[in-house]
């Protein structure tokens, strides 16, 4: 009989022990659900939070670009001309905004030019609808090179010094132009998100690369 008793009680113990260790693997189940629900629901909002703050910055990027840029000058993009010409223009502004211009352009995908360029190369860059960045002897050096970064990592972009500027800092675009005070002057951002490839391109799309560069 006490072999029978022995052997029932070692039944229940292993009983006891199957239980415990269903169990444990069931707390360790709703452990790990739990775990990736919780990882689940922070991808999702942290998605959603980026999507929003995309979107907040993008929406912000559009009111800029339509508003317009205090101080801004223009003119009438029809009666700049757009005729290939090979000899020199004298253009009315310096830097000139528009007209006609060499058959190549000034290489524009972000390409910082530390000596000065020919105008009627870069007016052609304009015309592909790059904003271009010029700057004179006044211009501060870390402002030249908070500008050249941005140019640099800027596709329709370029960048020169123009001695003879008036402004120590201009903008130009064709038929656009302003004078900034700075390089973190707002105007900046804003010009670049309004006139790189902007409404006022004559020849969106056009290439940026395969003209003129460097010397």
């Amino acid at each position: 009989m006490a072999s029978k008793s022995q052997s029932t009680e070692r039944k229940a113990r292993i009983e006891q022990m199957r239980k415990a260790e269903r169990a444990r693997e069931r707390r360790n189940r709703i452990i790990t659900i739990t775990a990736s629900a919780v990882v689940v629901v922070a991808l999702v909002a942290f998605g959603a939070f980026v999507l929003n703050k995309e979107s907040e910055d993008q929406k912000k990027e559009d009111k800029a670009a339509a508003e317009p840029v205090k101080g801004e000058k223009s003119w009438d993009a029809e009666e700049l001309g757009r005729d290939h010409v090979a000899e020199a223009v004298e253009y009315p502004q310096t830097p000139p905004v528009g007209g006609n211009h060499n058959q190549v352009w000034m290489n524009c995908a972000g390409d910082v030019y530390k000596d000065a360029i020919p105008d009627v190369n870069a007016v052609h860059s304009l015309e592909h609808g790059a904003v271009w960045v010029t700057y004179n002897d006044k211009a501060p050096e870390g402002d030249v090179k908070a500008l050249g970064d941005l140019v640099g990592k800027t596709q329709y972009s370029l960048m020169s010094p123009v001695k003879e500027q008036a402004g120590a800092i201009m903008l130009t675009a064709w038929g656009k132009q302003v004078t900034v005070d700075s390089a973190d002057d707002p105007r900046v951002d804003q010009f670049f998100s309004k006139y790189v490839q902007g409404p006022q391109t004559p020849e969106p799309g056009a290439a940026c690369t395969g003209g003129m560069g460097a010397q």
